[in-house]
């Protein structure tokens, strides 16, 4: 890991936790009119593409609150090792997450929130290092999932207003893209 990589992580994430919350600010002036339109409404064909917008979208302060300390710490980890592999490691958690939702949540129950991403990045701290056979990232995996592992009670079905679905395809979302992305040794 070389200090200019970590340097472009902490931007990366800090800027994106910045984006956040400016729409956030947005959401709320507009009476959170963003989440209806730009959330993902499960079993709507029109509202696929909302895979790739809720992630951006908070239904509260409470819940953009809730999800920025671990959104910005667990994207750095997952982001440290390179931006590349880190924006497309994203972009299969957004799908794996967000299709996870579309398909299974139940119908007219829409979802917004970057939770999906935070399982996702989650996933695949904890997977890459085992996946790599990297032991320095198999070490930041183990703090992680030590640090972090109370965010899996988050998943458990029938918890009221959280889409345990998503937090769930997040997760599987992360293991996979550790997988698909893992360093290829000949």
């Amino acid at each position: 890991m070389s200090v200019r990589k970590l340097r472009d992580a902490l931007v990366l994430m800090g800027a994106f936790v910045a984006l956040l919350w400016v729409l956030q600010v947005f959401n709320w002036a507009d009476g959170y009119r963003l989440d209806v339109d730009f959330g993902i409404l499960p079993h709507n064909v029109s509202r696929l593409p909302e895979i790739f917008t809720a992630p951006f979208l908070h239904v509260s302060w409470q819940h953009i609150e809730g999800n920025t300390v671990p959104l910005f710490v667990l994207g750095v980890l997952a982001a440290y090792r390179g931006i590349k592999k880190f924006l497309l490691m994203t972009l299969i958690v957004a799908v794996v997450s967000g299709l996870a939702v579309w398909l299974f949540q139940s119908s007219g129950e829409l979802t917004v929130g970057a939770s999906g991403l935070i399982f996702g990045y989650f996933g695949y701290v904890v997977a890459r290092g085992f996946f790599d056979r990297n032991l320095l990232d198999i070490g930041v995996g183990i703090v992680a999932g030590l640090l972090y592992w109370t965010i899996l009670q988050v998943a458990i079905p029938g918890t009221p207003g959280v889409s345990w679905i998503g937090h769930l395809g997040g997760l599987f979302g992360g293991v996979l893209a550790a997988w698909l992305l893992r360093e290829r040794t000949a």
